[in-house]
């Protein structure tokens, strides 16, 4: 983290990032905490931020709100060139990639829907045909975790 310096009126003080960007100070320490984002020092040991952190923390917070994991956004973010902050081709390259991660998830969410929507119609009365019954805890050979949902949502019943 850069230190020292006199400040420059194209920084923002903590507060002044918080207060435009809508995060609280927690987050934006907890950002820099995780390299997302980055400050430097004041003479007075005070954190300022170059304004392109602002896009940073957008970026950041639509990858968020779709689901993608703080890690991932840190790799995308840190593959920037110079870690600059994402341009107009960066996301679009970006939002493609998360585009399509949020595409699977949402398949996988209406197959899964479609299945519970078909468990809840039987009213548990057709236990032959339930695919979430698991008889004497067959299943439990098989593994910890969820082991009747495979991939896509799609749901396969206990191994005779």
């Amino acid at each position: 983290m850069p230190q020292g310096g006199p400040p420059s009126s194209q920084e923002l003080s903590v507060g002044e990032v918080a207060a435009r960007s809508g995060v609280a100070v927690s987050t934006l320490h907890f950002y820099e905490s995780k390299g997302l984002i980055h400050s430097r020092r004041s003479g007075g040991n005070q954190r300022r931020y170059a304004r392109e952190v602002l896009r940073r923390i957008a970026v950041i917070r639509v990858a968020q709100r779709i689901g993608i994991p703080l890690d991932e956004i840190g790799q995308a973010l840190a593959a920037l060139p110079e870690g600059r902050t994402p341009n107009r081709s960066d996301w679009a390259r970006l939002s493609a990639h998360w585009r399509r991660d949020l595409e699977a998830r949402i398949a996988e969410l209406q197959a899964l829907n479609n299945e519970l929507t078909t468990c809840i119609g039987c009213g548990c009365l057709s236990l032959d045909r339930c695919k979430l019954w698991n008889p004497q805890d067959r299943v439990a050979a098989e593994g910890a975790g969820p082991r009747l949902f495979g991939k896509a949502g799609k749901m396969t019943p206990p191994a005779e």
